[in-house]
């Protein structure tokens, strides 16, 4: 009976640890990590000190053993915080993370046309390399969040997601 009990509790806690994950995705975060957090939150989070992003290396962060990569800049947001350093890209390759609709990494491109056809606001368009020239195998799929100013990217390789990234939508 003891062995029993002993059993119960473990499984118990195991499952109350997992339920504190947070692995969803939106177009505003992956994980606890949101888009406009400040620095000092995401460091917190990450338990790591995070460097501005100079436009081509990202923070590498790992959450819950799967790496997040994250953009930090400075950004003005108004006359009392006119350099603000926050979170302003956030992606990942992680096939843990995944959106309300169950979509993530390891995704077929179908399956995320299908969860989002309806989405009030999205794009699909193929990927482009250095020269100019059209890829065959990788494109993505954005889903933009116009409330927020940010978008939800699906990048495909293979027609597969392999990547998830959370951005401003700066437009054009």
């Amino acid at each position: 009976m003891k062995k029993i009990i002993q059993l119960l509790l473990c499984v118990f806690t195991f499952s109350l640890m997992t339920a504190q994950e947070n692995l969803e995705v939106s177009t505003l975060r992956i994980g606890p990590f949101k888009m406009f957090m400040d620095k000092t939150e995401a460091e917190k989070l990450s338990g790591t000190k995070l460097k501005l992003s100079d436009g081509e290396s990202k923070n590498t962060v790992k959450y819950s053993g799967e790496i997040i990569l994250i953009d930090i800049y400075e950004r003005y947001i108004d006359e009392k915080n006119p350099n603000r350093q926050s979170v302003y890209g956030i992606s990942t390759k992680s096939k843990k993370f995944k959106t309300k609709s169950g979509i993530g990494v390891g995704s077929t491109k179908d399956e995320v046309i299908n969860a989002y056809k309806n989405y009030s606001s999205f794009s699909a368009y193929p990927a482009w390399n250095d020269k100019g020239e059209k890829l065959k195998n990788e494109s993505y799929f954005i889903l933009n969040d116009d409330d927020a100013g940010t978008m939800l990217s699906f990048r495909f390789l293979n027609n597969i997601v392999t990547e998830m990234s959370v951005y401003m939508n700066e437009g054009c």
